[in-house]
């Protein structure tokens, strides 16, 4: 099994849309359509096994050093294979090369694999600017199950 971990491309829209999809009927991840994720391409990874789109990830950046991990999926077939730290480390690689401090945060139902990731869990209130951005959306908005999670780089 071969993994490769790249940005994302156009022709990436439609498996990154079905992956999540999956995700966000189980009301794990926000639902995301191919337009929006067309618009917000530039910010999404994908990691190919054997040359096929598997999983997704995106990072949002919110300025002032503050960065989100988000839509991190992988197709259900192929949990467990590794395809959720492959991308997470690329993104983690990615961020160290480009800027000097950086706080990256998620709000997830799979703190565990943050943590063996590096990452600590915080308090959700910590992060204004998700609130404000997305957390309205969320049929989930009033009662919030997911854990914040919180990786600092210092360069």
């Amino acid at each position: 099994m071969q993994l490769l971990v790249r940005k994302a491309e156009l022709k990436d829209v439609k498996t990154i849309c079905e992956i999540l999809q999956v995700y966000a009927n189980q009301q794990i991840v926000l639902a995301r359509d191919e337009a929006d994720i067309t618009y917000y391409l530039k910010n999404f990874s994908v990691c190919e096994v054997d040359g096929i789109v598997r999983g997704c990830v995106a990072l949002r950046d919110f300025g002032n050093e503050l960065m989100e991990v988000r839509s991190l999926a992988v197709n259900e077939n192929f949990k467990g294979m590794g395809i959720g730290r492959a991308m997470l480390n690329f993104l983690i690689e990615k961020v160290k090369k480009e800027k000097k401090d950086v706080r990256i945060f998620a709000l997830t139902y799979q703190d565990k694999f943050f943590q063996k990731m590096g990452f600590h869990v915080v308090e959700k209130e910590l992060f204004p600017e998700k609130i404000w951005a997305d957390c309205e959306k969320c049929p989930k908005k009033h009662h919030c199950d997911e854990i914040a999670v919180l990786l600092e780089i210092k360069n």
